[in-house]
């Protein structure tokens, strides 16, 4: 028996597969070039399925050396033309060829080329999908019930991040490194599988990478260049949690069930979004909604009425557009990233179609930041009606936005009305963001409310210390100015990008902040030519004077002292801080602001707790004190 095989079932390695079952114990394979210039070209590439085919001819080699076949190869390389227009089945002519010269069966899992044999008059043996259960992959041993993720890349041990959204630890699975060979194997094995599996996708293939998506499973191949040594990673679902199962859940139905249709979810990575769109998805199912899903890689776990697209030829705009003309009622757009991905959600939202997005945002202004960026602020509230924001699995806040024409909050008493978008938590209705136009620019403004009730033990006069924000007295008016407040923030913000040390900021009036940082840093703050800090002024609209902060250093007197409740001083000096506190004299005490604990040390024979001044605990206690918390010891 004559066996041609084309390039689809040498790379999901069914062949050989048919060969140990014995059906084709004793052919002669005749393997066409045009196969192996594939192949080569795909490997060349950086692309798995190249590596795992080159493997299967391997493996096709080593049986014929043990006469369980005979193995040929026929024909001639594909011409440099003939490549351009693989497209067009060029190379899948130059392979059907070889079997016709031959007189050969010719083998294929590629149900176009299968067509096209028949019409030739060919004999074909055409291999569907394979449906049906499947031996368990290698990688399965890496994997036990609590398992979320396993990393393994050669000369390191084998990696798993286990447990649950709340409680994730970091497990070394061996000691003994992965080597080369093992991965390759298995990477061969997972190709396979997902060439197989109906549920089986190859979602994406560059030079070194390769995304799988085999069931619940999301595996990512990499190897030079794109990475330093082999690696695969595998990440699979842990949780699968029905809308009921939130917190929030009567008020999240009422809103998807109503007219409020345009949802976010949003959160920092690993915190439960995609978990919480599979369950929003489910519902809107289970109550008669036609819903689909944009993803890409497509991981989301769903019933199989719920149709799951990815991005068509590359683009989601071109997803877009066919789902505009399937009409359902609910699109899932998992992933927000790209600039494309808000246009088509806004886009699609203003067609009137209910959407729920997924974005990655570690706090929710700056998930509005990036809508704003993107689209006109001023129909934001006819895109997004409803703000989801999760941690760790669970839904902390709700958010409602709505336009309204009014003075945006503490902005200057001369500022004009104007179309504001405020951003409310339910269900409180309380303003927490407000987003407007000011001077050309779109302003994303947290509403900092100042605190009434008077502090249990403030100090009577709070020392300067580095990293915590006091006001000169030039500026004595900025802890009543929220607008200075907010400055305040954004400066230290965009100046900490550029520097490694504490930031100082004082504001001293509507559009003048004087800065000060370590002396090292100073430079690269101005940057060349002063191009970072015009960068900045020209962003917040303010003037900026960045300062060393050895001038500050120098104004400040050798030692500083304050008294706290309970016999309780703080003394601070040029490098050190001390907790002096004599009754607890060779204790071990913990430290506590108010009812949060802090730290624990050890009391010396002095009485006292010595602390590096700019060290991170030292710099939060003194925050806590001048925000009018109480410092108190407790032993231990």
């Amino acid at each position: 028996m004559k066996i041609v095989p084309d390039t689809s079932v040498v790379i999901d390695g069914r062949i050989t597969s048919l060969i140990k079952t014995g059906e084709y114990k004793g052919a002669t394979i005749i393997i066409p070039e045009a196969v192996v210039a594939e192949l080569e070209a795909q490997a060349n590439q950086g692309r798995e399925i190249g590596f795992s085919g080159l493997t299967e001819l391997q493996e096709l080699f080593r049986m014929s050396e043990e006469d369980i076949i005979s193995l040929q190869y026929s024909g001639g390389r594909p011409s440099l033309d003939q490549v351009k227009l693989s497209s067009g089945g060029e190379i899948d002519a130059l392979i059907r060829n070889v079997a016709i010269e031959h007189e050969a069966r010719f083998v294929t899992s590629d149900l176009v080329q299968a067509e096209v044999a028949k019409a030739k008059g060919l004999d074909v043996t055409y291999l569907k999908p394979q449906i049906g259960d499947f031996s368990p992959l290698s990688i399965d041993q890496f994997f036990d019930e609590e398992t979320i993720a396993v990393t393994l890349k050669e000369r390191a041990p084998p990696m798993a991040k286990k447990g649950k959204l709340r409680d994730i630890r970091l497990v070394m699975l061996r000691e003994a490194p992965m080597s080369e060979y093992e991965l390759r194997a298995m990477a061969q094995e997972l190709l396979e599988r997902a060439k197989r599996d109906p549920d089986g996708f190859i979602e994406l293939e560059k030079r070194g990478i390769t995304v799988v998506q085999i069931g619940s499973l999301r595996i990512s191949i990499a190897r030079r260049p794109f990475s330093d040594g082999m690696e695969i990673t595998v990440v699979r679902p842990l949780v699968d949690l029905a809308l009921d199962d939130y917190d929030m859940a009567p008020e999240i139905k009422k809103r998807i069930l109503g007219n409020r249709r345009g949802v976010l979810i949003a959160g920092p990575p690993g915190a439960g979004k995609t978990t919480l769109a599979q369950s929003l998805a489910t519902f809107l199912a289970d109550h008669d909604f036609i819903v689909k899903t944009m993803e890409a890689p497509r991981d989301l776990q769903v019933p199989d009425h719920i149709t799951q697209y990815t991005a068509l030829e590359g683009s989601m705009t071109n997803t877009a557009e066919a789902l505009l003309l399937v009409r359902p009622d609910y699109v899932v757009f998992d992933e927000i990233r790209k600039n494309e991905d808000f246009s088509v959600y806004a886009d699609m939202r203003l067609a009137g179609m209910g959407m729920v997005g997924v974005v990655h945002a570690m706090e929710v202004h700056d998930c509005l930041r990036r809508f704003c960026d993107r689209v006109d602020y001023s129909v934001l509230p006819q895109i997004v009606n409803t703000i989801i924001y999760v941690v760790q699995g669970r839904i902390t806040k709700i958010y409602d936005l709505e336009l309204t024409i009014k003075a945006p909050e503490g902005m200057p008493g001369e500022t004009h009305i104007r179309p504001v978008i405020v951003v409310r938590e339910h269900p409180r209705w309380e303003p927490e963001i407000e987003i407007f136009r000011y001077e050309g620019e779109t302003l994303v403004m947290p509403i900092v409310r100042r605190n009434v009730e008077a502090p249990m033990a403030a100090p009577a006069a709070p020392p300067v210390v580095p990293a915590v924000a006091a006001p000169a007295p030039a500026a004595a008016e900025a802890g009543e100015n929220v607008s200075w407040k907010v400055a305040e923030k954004e400066v230290q913000r965009e100046i900490g990008r550029y520097t490694s040390g504490p930031v100082e900021v004082r504001i001293i009036s509507d559009n003048k902040a004087v800065v000060y940082i370590e002396d090292k840093d100073v430079p690269a703050a101005i940057g060349k030519g002063g191009k970072n800090v015009s960068a900045i002024v020209n962003k917040l609209g303010i003037g900026i004077d960045i300062r060393p902060r050895s001038e500050l250093e120098a104004k400040k007197p050798a030692e500083e002292e304050m008294q706290l409740a309970g016999g309780i001083r703080i003394r601070i000096d040029k490098k050190q801080l001390t907790i002096v506190s004599t009754e607890n004299k060779g204790k071990i005490v913990d430290v506590f602001a108010g009812k949060e604990y802090l730290f624990t040390a050890t009391v010396n024979e002095e009485g006292d707790i010595l602390l590096a001044k700019n060290s991170t605990i030292a710099q939060e206690m003194l925050k806590r004190y001048n925000e009018g918390e109480t410092i108190r010891l407790r032993p231990v």
